[in-house]
């Protein structure tokens, strides 16, 4: 899983279980005393943990009205966008190459302290440098290493939760997907808050950019603390020892994997999860090509004015964590179901566009509102049934290799996603 822990021999149950999972997949075991999560704070810290490493980049797209507002030379958001996902990209590729030498619980705190980092070079910048003026391009240039330096450390912290969660019951990854969703939501509550309370001219924009940075750092550092006391918990620790003695079994009949052995092991993982991948992909082009830019930008409300894609933003997002709640209720096990609902999920294309272009009715408020809540709830649920699903079609030591595998995929799908968005809509 990732997380320090102690080996101890001679328990018989582990050894069951164990030889369950290392020689089929990577499945639930029976509840005992042992898994038990008292208070529910394992899951509670895994659903902080999905929560927080987000907010980093929500502040960021969040503030870009005020970085448009200093840099009106630049397009700050797409910039902004491509230096956060190549960087991310890039970083979790190498990570998949060697995670079977690196330690998720150091690659976790690594980028938590990362993102302070690059949290606080807004703020701190602004109030000694910036001070609201317009056209000091160096201040964008160290802006835009900010966004990136958040991109390494999303792939250290994002690879590393979603690798420990497939390794633990079905549950704590749909604490970290719902996680996610809440994060989103956060920020839409503080952006009506602050277009709310602050008033929108240069002083309103600084305010607000300043509340959301100093939002996410006060986040970091709680999953800082969280993440540092998830490896006492004892569900925690049961766990990660099933993991260690996988983990000497596998040592034991195949020797370390290291060079061509574990070339053929990674490619065996991707193998198994690459439809859960391609599904994960399809559901970010759809949704990425048409959310954020086009809810933005190419619809309009006489009645709701700016309001109105603010309102839409939120709807997204508060039905986003409704569908990757659901998961907590019931989660499809047949893939090629999920897989199929994925692909339909196309169908959106077709219906945004009638409601750019077609008859009147469709050009309201009420009929884009409602696609627009059905995007976000349809990306929540398949989302969070692929999530859940890839890392147990693998055995137990591989199966944070392959969640983070799946975010790579999820990564793809965003970036190929953010790229549609500017052609499909005429």
């Amino acid at each position: 899983m990732g997380f320090p822990g102690e080996t101890r021999d001679g328990d018989s149950e582990s050894t069951l279980l164990l030889s369950s999972a290392t020689t089929t997949t990577n499945t639930t075991p029976t509840p005992t005393a042992a898994t038990e999560d008292k208070f529910h704070l394992a899951y509670i810290i895994y659903f902080t943990l999905g929560c927080g490493y987000l907010l980093p980049w929500n502040a960021f797209v969040t503030a870009v009205d005020y970085f448009t507002y200093l840099y009106p030379d630049v397009s700050v958001d797409r910039i902004f966008a491509v230096s956060y996902m190549l960087v991310g990209l890039f970083c979790l590729v190498i990570i998949i190459l060697y995670a079977h030498k690196s330690d998720a619980f150091v690659r976790i705190n690594v980028g938590l302290v990362l993102f302070v980092l690059a949290l606080l070079i807004v703020p701190v910048m602004d109030l000694v440098y910036i001070k609201g003026r317009v056209g000091l391009y160096d201040g964008f240039y160290v802006t835009v290493g900010a966004t990136a330096l958040c991109g390494l450390a999303d792939a250290l912290v994002q690879g590393g939760v979603i690798g420990a969660a497939g390794e633990l019951p079905e549950r704590y990854m749909q604490a970290v997907v719902a996680g996610t969703a809440a994060s989103g939501v956060l920020v839409s509550l503080l952006r009506i808050l602050t277009k709310a309370v602050y008033s929108q001219d240069a002083e309103g924009l600084r305010s607000s950019a300043n509340l959301y940075f100093a939002v996410s750092i006060v986040g970091m550092i709680v999953c800082i603390v969280f993440h540092n006391l998830a490896h006492r918990l004892p569900v925690i620790k049961y766990f990660n020892k099933l993991k260690i003695q996988a983990v000497n079994q596998e040592t034991e009949e195949k020797g370390l994997l290291t060079g061509p052995v574990w070339r053929a092991t990674l490619w065996e993982i991707i193998g198994r999860v690459k439809w859960y991948g391609i599904g994960i992909v399809a559901i970010y082009i759809v949704t990425l090509a048409i959310f954020p830019g086009y809810i933005t930008e190419d619809v309009h409300s006489e009645i709701l004015k700016d309001w109105y894609s603010i309102l839409l933003i939120t709807a997204y997002n508060v039905f986003d964590l409704v569908g990757k709640s659901l998961t907590a209720v019931y989660v499809v096990e047949n893939a090629k179901v999920a897989i199929g609902g994925c692909i339909a999920r196309f169908v959106f294309f077709p219906l945004f566009y009638v409601c750019l272009h077609g008859p009147a009715f469709f050009r309201t408020e009420i009929p884009v509102t409602i696609l627009t809540s059905l995007l976000g709830l349809t990306n929540g649920y398949l989302t969070s049934v692929l999530m859940i699903l890839a890392p147990k079609v693998v055995e137990l030591q591989h199966a944070e290799t392959a969640g983070i595998v799946i975010v790579l995929f999820l990564v793809v799908g965003l970036a190929i996603g953010s790229v549609v968005a500017w052609f499909w809509v005429i």
